[in-house]
């Protein structure tokens, strides 16, 4: 994935590499096309780690926020009733 092009979105990254993955399974590519789909299906991971790392870094800072002040009161509320 070079710098110039346009980054993919997490979907189509990760159906592409469902496909390279399929196709480097049936054993029907040549060698340097092997080491080809390799390289790609590399990269791909590597982007979709970093997109799974980003969402998860989001979800914290929500979490950190507002979503705890939201369990923080449903905590409240049940403590009230005992």
């Amino acid at each position: 994935m070079s710098k110039a092009s346009k980054s993919p979105t997490f979907e189509s990254a990760l159906a592409e590499l469902e496909n390279i993955v399929a196709t480097m399974e049936a054993g029907q590519l040549p060698l340097e096309q092997l080491l080809s789909a390799y390289k790609r299906g590399a990269e791909l991971l590597q982007f979709c780690q970093q997109a799974l790392q980003d969402a998860q870094q989001q979800v914290r800072i929500l979490e950190a926020g507002s979503l705890q002040n939201f369990v923080a009161d449903a905590d409240k509320a049940n403590t009230d009733n005992d």
